[in-house]
């Protein structure tokens, strides 16, 4: 009963906001804040439209951020496996993460741009820039709350470097692996549509390109909210239909979380 209590009040929430939006709209009739069915038959046209293919902008973000979001996991993996093997590595690192983490992606587009150029490739260096830091500040966290008698126990058994992280650090703080992995995401997908808004002259144009185009290009304020709006959807399916579910399979059956 709570669950369905709990998506009612979202329910619920979502309605009195959209209620509230529709009704500002019709009373001010401004050509930049269009109402609710304006936003929804412009989505529906520019899914069925061949000029402006919205699925295709949206699938070239969706496979930059799987490129990023998997090499800067993977990374952070192998360094915060390091740090908590190597005692002068783990200083190191933590300095680096300390320093890069509070660096904004959007603060190093202008150094993207002059050294590697508009393209593909500077969008990945900054998802993985979006993605690495987070993920291993809570890797190295989670890490470092292993229970020593687990640490030990590896020891004993006489395991190497990646018998301990897959086989008891992971494990062991696989609670906030997930939570880095959530907020790595988060900040790449912020991170890579300010990148294809700011330059979307990449080989494969993302959705914000979609957008930046449709503000400047086209001129179609309804379209940006279409875009805006399909942004959002991807990530609720992304929260709900993906992390949720491995939190429920995982950390929540686990007794970790409430």
């Amino acid at each position: 009963m709570r669950k369905y209590r709990d998506l009612i009040i979202q329910v619920v929430f979502v309605i009195v906001c959209g209620v509230c939006w529709q009704l500002y709209a019709k009373s001010r009739n401004l050509m930049g804040f269009p109402s609710l069915d304006v936003i929804f038959n412009r989505l529906v046209y520019c899914f069925t439209n061949e000029r402006r293919p919205i699925l295709q902008y949206l699938f070239n973000s969706i496979l930059s951020i799987l490129k990023g979001l998997g090499i800067g996991a993977l990374l952070a993996l192998i360094f915060s496996s390091l740090s908590v093997s190597s005692h002068v590595f783990g200083i190191l690192y933590n300095l680096v993460v300390s320093v890069f983490d509070l660096l904004p992606g959007v603060a190093l587009l202008p150094i993207l741009m002059i050294t590697i150029g508009a393209n593909d490739t500077s969008i990945l260096v900054l998802v993985i820039h979006s993605v690495v830091w987070p993920m291993s500040r809570n890797l190295i966290d989670g890490f470092r709350t292993t229970p020593q008698i687990y640490v030990e126990s590896g020891r004993n058994l006489g395991l190497n470097i990646a018998g301990m992280v897959f086989g008891i650090y992971i494990p062991s703080s696989f609670a906030s692996i997930l939570s880095g992995v959530k907020v790595g995401w988060a900040r790449a997908w912020r991170g890579l549509i300010s990148a294809e808004m700011i330059f979307g002259a990449a080989q494969s144009a993302g959705i914000g390109v979609f957008i930046n185009n449709a503000r400047t290009v086209w001129i179609d304020y309804p379209a940006v909210y279409a875009a805006i709006v399909l942004v959002i959807v991807v990530g609720v399916i992304v929260e709900y239909g993906i992390f949720l579910q491995i939190e429920k399979a995982t950390i929540r059956k686990w007794g970790m979380v409430r």
